[in-house]
């Protein structure tokens, strides 16, 4: 559904704000009119209270309230029918692909850091199905995270057996132009990828435009910290961003992270890319889910 369809139900509450579409059931609530700056993606479960259970409705209205691009790290998962129906519809609504997740099974649980052939074996394999899966969505950007740190190695033999996977995982996705974002993560200090220098000289190493950092402000700010500085620092190998307030992982301005400062930095320094909304809803319902994208509107503001 376009804007100019929109169905007037109530009077629009503030400057700026558009009236409620059809598909909310008659709700009186008023949405915002964005025409964001930054390329921002949420994914499917975010808006299921205003558009429903539908994936493909939840995307309409992801469109209609003014985003442009779409996450869904369990993409690998769904069937080749669903795959085929969300490319359809997003080249309809003119919307982009963001990461998805190389899921070899294990995922997590899955570390590259031993060297073990049957673990790189599989990761290799995964990113093969992940070409057909990128091409069926029009995606370029893949999620993978190495795996869990091995105690009983050192950490440059890890460092090395997980730049030498990185590197056949490369040489499958550099013929198609696409692209695998290393995620260092905070999840659980077992994880082998931390901090955003680790992972800037793992890429270094690899050396390959197949292989770059996804920059999770959420994750960074709860390991490292000191954001812009190393935004700037690993700037050259940064092809995506991903964002969550601190504490509790949920949209901008919920926290302590001053989103619009760093939106205004990466834009001003030339980022156009995706800005993934991997982050939960911080108030329950459709009011929650309007506030969400109010956040955002107001953080765009630079």
């Amino acid at each position: 559904m376009k804007r100019r369809s929109f169905i007037n139900h109530s009077a629009a509450i503030g400057a700026g704000l558009s009236l409620t579409p059809s598909y909310l059931m008659g709700q009186s609530v008023a949405l915002p009119e964005n025409n964001f700056k930054l390329d921002y993606a949420p994914h499917f479960g975010m808006f299921k209270n205003s558009a429903g259970e539908d994936k493909l409705d939840q995307l309409q209205f992801m469109h209609d309230m003014g985003f442009k691009s779409l996450e869904f790290n369990g993409l690998m998962d769904e069937s080749v029918d669903f795959q085929e129906q969300l490319g359809e519809k997003l080249g309809e609504l003119n919307m982009t692909m963001g990461v998805f997740v190389i899921l070899t099974g294990e995922h997590w649980m899955t570390s590259l850091t031993t060297g073990e052939a049957k673990y790189v074996d599989n990761f290799v394999k995964t990113c093969e199905r992940a070409v057909e899966v990128a091409a069926r969505v029009n995606a370029k950007w893949m999620t993978v995270v190495p795996g869990f740190y091995q105690r009983s190695l050192p950490i440059g033999i890890q460092t090395s057996n997980v730049i030498e996977a990185l590197r056949k995982g490369a040489e499958v996705f550099e013929p198609h132009n696409l692209v695998m974002v290393l995620e260092p993560l905070s999840d659980t200090p077992e994880l082998f990828l931390r901090t955003a220098h680790q992972t800037y000289m793992i890429c270094t190493a690899v050396n390959s435009p197949a292989c770059k950092i996804l920059y999770d402000v959420y994750h960074m700010q709860r390991n490292e910290g000191r954001l812009i500085e190393n935004i700037d620092w690993c700037w050259d190998h940064i092809a995506y961003f991903q964002v969550g307030d601190v504490p509790g992982r949920k949209e901008p301005t919920s926290g302590e992270i001053n989103y619009k400062n760093l939106f205004k930095h990466i834009y001003d320094k030339g980022y156009r890319g995706i800005v993934g909304m991997e982050h939960g809803n911080f108030k329950p319902g459709k009011d929650g889910e309007i506030a969400l994208i109010k956040a955002y509107a107001e953080v765009d503001k630079f």
